[in-house]
């Protein structure tokens, strides 16, 4: 099951939660006899700072925010943020769980100017509540617990920029180079995406020019200009490459994705294609329209629609 972004995220928050609430809260029970007492929590916080994994620094703050202890890392105390009022920081401004502990929304740390996060575990004192124990973390230091997530397959619509969009019925197509020698440069491109490894182009037809990625170099891209585009010639430059089993797109339908980005960069004077990509693996194409709106969509739903779809009978 394809997991979004946002899924990832939450899985693995959960599994860090998981690894951190238990010793936090054990760490509390010792510092709750010395609460208030800024040199023996700075000593019980040191000799227990290994068990806390991937932690940068714990510190106590009282129920308002400010810091009662100094700064514990692994290289010792941390004098400077005894006294720091914590109460803006973002952590502070979290709903805390009933259960007591809170692992943060990821931030910017105001030290290091890092993406980072901090848990905090509630200490109270006869049901009340005095503090907190926190425990900042640098995500760069943090395990990945999840997957790489996939890209959704779904339509996503995305406005451009709005001065372009505002004055999109003052413009009109100007015939670019690729333009017109599309029928030359759309059989080339088909046979580097179907014969020839690339896995990826990026079609910019008003400046005429392609940007491709291929399975044997997939970490550099590679730009077409038109002259290169006009020359069949250019195939010879790509070695030979059976098409991908796990591509989502059938190689069969290479030609009719590119035929209708073609009908839809020619149909009309106003509303036209200005970019398109073509990735094989996520079985999507990309449109970028003369308003700047661009469409991220499946190629089976880009194939069903005709020309009147887009730009209305």
């Amino acid at each position: 099951m394809e997991k979004s972004w946002k899924e990832s995220i939450y899985l693995q928050r959960e599994e860090l939660a998981k690894r951190l609430h238990e010793p936090m809260a054990c760490l509390v029970e010792l510092c709750l006899p010395v609460w208030g007492n800024r040199e023996r929590l700075n000593e019980v916080m040191q000799s227990e700072y290994l068990k806390i994994p991937h932690c940068d620094f714990l510190y106590c703050i009282d129920q308002s925010g400010r810091q009662i202890s100094d700064n514990v890392g692994q290289g010792g105390y941390d004098l400077t943020h005894f006294g720091r009022d914590r109460s803006q920081r973002p952590y502070m401004k979290e709903n805390m769980p009933p259960w007591g502990f809170l692992l943060s929304d990821a931030y910017i740390s105001l030290r290091d100017r890092r993406p980072s996060l901090t848990a905090l575990q509630v200490v109270r004192r006869e049901g009340e509540t005095i503090g907190y124990l926190g425990a900042d973390f640098d995500l760069r230091n943090l395990p990945v617990t999840s997957g790489l997530y996939d890209e959704p397959g779904y339509w996503r619509q995305l406005k451009g920029d709005q001065a372009i969009r505002n004055t999109v019925f003052l413009q009109s197509r100007v015939e670019s180079v690729m333009d017109r020698n599309i029928d030359l440069t759309l059989p080339i491109l088909e046979e580097l995406l179907t014969e020839r490894g690339v896995f990826q182009c990026m079609l910019h037809f008003s400046s005429s020019r392609v940007t491709i990625w291929t399975v044997d170099d997939p970490y550099r891209y590679r730009l077409l200009e038109q002259e290169a585009l006009s020359d069949p010639d250019i195939c010879l430059v790509f070695p030979s490459c059976p098409y991908p089993s796990n591509a989502e797109i059938p190689r069969d339908e290479i030609q009719r994705i590119l035929t209708t980005m073609k009908s839809l960069r020619m149909s009309d004077p106003t509303f036209y294609l200005r970019t398109a990509s073509i990735n094989i693996f996520n079985g999507t194409v990309s449109l970028t329209f003369s308003c700047d709106g661009s469409h991220y969509m499946p190629y089976v739903e880009f194939l069903m629609k005709g020309n009147s779809f887009w730009f209305g009978s």
